[in-house]
């Protein structure tokens, strides 16, 4: 018998890696311990990938469909989905005492999506103690609110699902109306906020701001990521409420201050976060449009958010404004931006119009009866790992459900690390000549 060893690039590792979680949670749900009434495969399937992808997407109700058992199973796909296998791998590696490796930190970096090597381990440990602070502090605060409400027991597990499921922006909730009923709760509506935008503004700015001590000694990426997610968040929240003020199916009838809590809270949720206090169906369009574009920019690069990424469409817009201007280098606080994370930019953003394109072309067919902007903002979620949904999700029909699991998934590992798994890398060895093109 003649072995062959398998190697496998970074990209294509962490691919393989997170089919085979994917699969073992699928598994583990469909087994009749972890629901209260028997689920289909393509159920169990849909949901692992959701949980794993940290998405939200549910065909079927969390609280209801699944016990404990099943509920603790998605909790820990969240976990390990939301900080990344690789991450949770390297941990094992440093608690038994084995060496890690170069290939081992550079599926690190791919995983976490670093440009180079150096400090990827320090930033996996970092990751892990302020995960685990963050959340430990959320389920402290939330439980104030729920174990008077629901008994010590089940006020502390809900504190402490919903404390990991939006830590990392999973959008997975125990209640089938997600938090409407908690819509004017300052407590509820901030903490889970928090933890989402920690969450999504990606690992790399966190470290970078414990480490530097003034706004100039920050990186540029922070810089953008700190500017950009509070312009779109702020921007976000006026829009909802304007266009949701008197809107009587969802923030009409509340108070000025649950108004302005709602708007907030859908304003943020939409960066790939998935919980809802107002009825997603109910909203104006305006409104879903807008948020079906928030949702396709999603949160921060090294983040348990989805999307194109902050960083990507900032790039892309200052490179729009560097050609309008005529300028031949594209800048950002006196700092210039290599022409290669220009092309990248252009590339996932690209790519990831592609797979928009075919999902919803694809779901256009299969979905008859449903409304363009349903299928529209049901795609769009799933690629930007969101959760967020129309009342589509639990409709799907059997190949609706494969094609948003495979959204998901794309959407979750990102384009180009699919693009890197599937493609071989070539040299160009020959130079040819330029010749120029009529555009536009």
């Amino acid at each position: 018998m003649i072995r062959k060893n398998i190697n496998l690039s970074p990209p294509q590792l962490l691919v393989s890696v997170f089919i085979g979680f994917i699969l073992l949670g699928t598994c583990l749900l469909k087994l009749p311990v972890s629901t209260t009434e028997s689920i289909t495969w393509i159920n169990a399937l849909f949901t692992a990938t959701s949980a794993m992808t940290v998405t939200g997407l549910a065909v079927v109700d969390t609280g209801t469909a699944f016990t404990v058992f099943g509920e603790v199973v998605i909790m820990c796909l969240i976990q390990v989905g939301g900080l990344g296998i690789m991450s949770f791998a390297m941990l094992i590696f440093l608690l038994i005492g084995k060496k890690i490796g170069f290939k081992e930190r550079l599926i690190v970096q791919q995983a976490l999506n670093q440009t180079s090597m150096g400090g990827v381990i320090r930033l996996v440990k970092h990751l892990f103690i302020f995960s685990l602070i963050v959340e430990s502090i959320a389920l402290v605060l939330l439980s104030i609110k729920w174990v008077p409400e629901y008994g010590f027991g089940k006020g502390l597990y809900y504190s402490l699902f919903h404390s990991i499921s939006a830590f990392n922006n999973a959008g997975f909730s125990i209640w089938s109306d997600s938090l409407m009923q908690y819509v004017d709760s300052p407590l509820v509506t901030i903490v889970i906020s928090c933890l989402f935008i920690i969450g999504g503004i990606g690992f790399t700015v966190l470290t970078d701001l414990w480490y530097s001590k003034s706004w100039k000694k920050l990186s540029l990426h922070t810089k953008l990521m700190i500017l950009g997610t509070f312009l779109l968040n702020i921007i976000a929240m006026l829009v909802i409420f304007l266009i949701e003020f008197n809107n009587v199916k969802t923030m009409g009838d509340l108070t000025l201050t649950g108004k302005v809590l709602g708007s907030y809270f859908q304003a943020v949720t939409t960066r790939t976060a998935g919980f809802n206090s107002v009825d997603i169906g109910s909203m104006e369009d305006s409104s879903i449009l807008f948020m079906t574009l928030l949702m396709f920019i999603g949160a921060g690069s090294a983040s348990t958010g989805g999307g194109i990424k902050i960083t990507t469409f900032i790039v892309i817009l200052f490179s729009m404004l560097a050609f309008i201007k005529e300028k031949k280098e594209v800048r950002a606080f006196n700092r210039q931006i290599d022409h290669t994370i220009v092309f990248k930019s252009l590339a996932i953003s690209m790519i990831s119009v592609l797979l928009v394109f075919a999902g919803l072309f694809i779901l256009t067919i299969t979905e008859k009866g449903v409304e363009f902007i349903s299928i529209l903002f049901e795609v769009v979620s799933a690629f930007g790992t969101v959760g967020l949904s129309m009342g589509l999700t639990g409709e799907l029909s059997y190949t609706g459900k494969w094609i948003i699991v495979l959204i998901m998934f794309i959407g979750k590992l990102g384009p180009l690390t699919l693009a890197f798994s599937l493609a071989k890398p070539t040299k160009e060895k020959i130079s040819y000549p330029k010749e120029d093109i009529l555009t536009g």
